[in-house]
């Protein structure tokens, strides 16, 4: 379907720059009052380009923030007690507030006893499972940054969300669950779609909330989406056309044009994840604080 495009661009990569500024500001403040600087701890394990280019990101912009960034390579053969043993020193570091091990790990290692290893207090990236059990029961919890990027441009371009539905079309444990939580804590109708689920294209068209996290390129076409919905599209898919590389999303941006707004691939969800990891290593550091008073 060929629309006129109307629909309003969300510019992720503007809104992770003005919270980054915010947290900046913010960073200062704490040093100036507490004489203490937050610090996260990053682990890579490995060299996965795509990783190391991750983490990297992840290090600059945490010194860009006034923060103190660990940056801990580990080798590939790493065993899991070295990992381990590692995160257990991250834990009792007071000078650590937020630990995150960059996924995926070697396939030797336990992911999930990992994550798991982590202080909840000090799991910026929001998986550990009282993390997630603290969320889905609407508690304080830190919460995984995609998602949490995700509902903070939701509630800049909407306002209350409250009553609103919304349909969340994956169910990973990384982006579709939290997110799928995290509206419901905001009060929407909320249906999550899967590989199982009947007719998606038909529940897509009932959202005033669309939110595509499955790592499908342009899946979801114009005709899956309701006249006026705004839609986040969290996927990031290289694809080879017309003999170039490109990155496109998991909706069909170009016919998207009769939504109100829409996040684009690349500069929409995508710049917001670190800034969002960033916000969470400062909440940690307030909250871990809190404790201590």
């Amino acid at each position: 379907m060929t629309n006129l495009f109307q629909a309003e661009r969300i510019d992720g990569k503007g809104f992770a720059a003005n919270l980054v500024s915010r947290l900046a500001d913010e960073v200062s403040t704490i040093k100036v009052k507490t004489g203490l600087t937050p610090g996260l701890a990053v682990v890579l394990v490995g060299e996965d380009p795509a990783s190391s280019v991750y983490v990297n990101a992840k290090h600059r912009q945490t010194q860009e923030v006034g923060m103190n960034s660990f940056v801990h390579k580990l080798s590939a053969d790493t065993t899991q007690a070295e990992l381990m043993e590692l995160l257990a020193q991250l834990n009792n570091d007071p000078a650590v507030n937020g630990i995150l091990v960059q996924l995926p790990l070697p396939a030797h290692l336990d992911a999930n006893a990992v994550i798991n290893a982590i202080d909840p207090d000090k799991d910026v990236d929001g998986f550990h499972i009282l993390n997630a059990g603290r969320l889905a029961t609407g508690q304080e919890a830190l919460v995984p940054c995609t998602p949490l990027g995700c509902l903070m441009m939701l509630k800049d371009r909407l306002g209350s969300l409250q009553g609103k539905n919304a349909v969340v079309v994956g169910k990973s444990n990384i982006v579709g669950k939290p997110m799928a939580q995290l509206l419901m804590g905001e009060n929407c109708t909320v249906t999550v779609a899967h590989s199982k689920t009947q007719d998606v294209p038909a529940l897509c068209r009932t959202a005033d909330i669309l939110v595509v996290a499955v790592g499908r390129p342009e899946m979801v076409k114009g005709d899956w989406i309701k006249p006026g919905a705004v839609v986040i599209d969290v996927g990031i898919n290289r694809i080879e056309r017309d003999g170039r590389s490109r990155i496109v999303g998991d909706v069909a941006y170009a016919e998207a044009g009769h939504a109100s707004a829409i996040t684009p691939v690349p500069g929409g969800v995508g710049p917001m994840t670190i800034a969002c990891l960033l916000a969470n290593t400062v909440t940690a550091f307030h909250r871990q604080q809190n404790q201590k008073n």
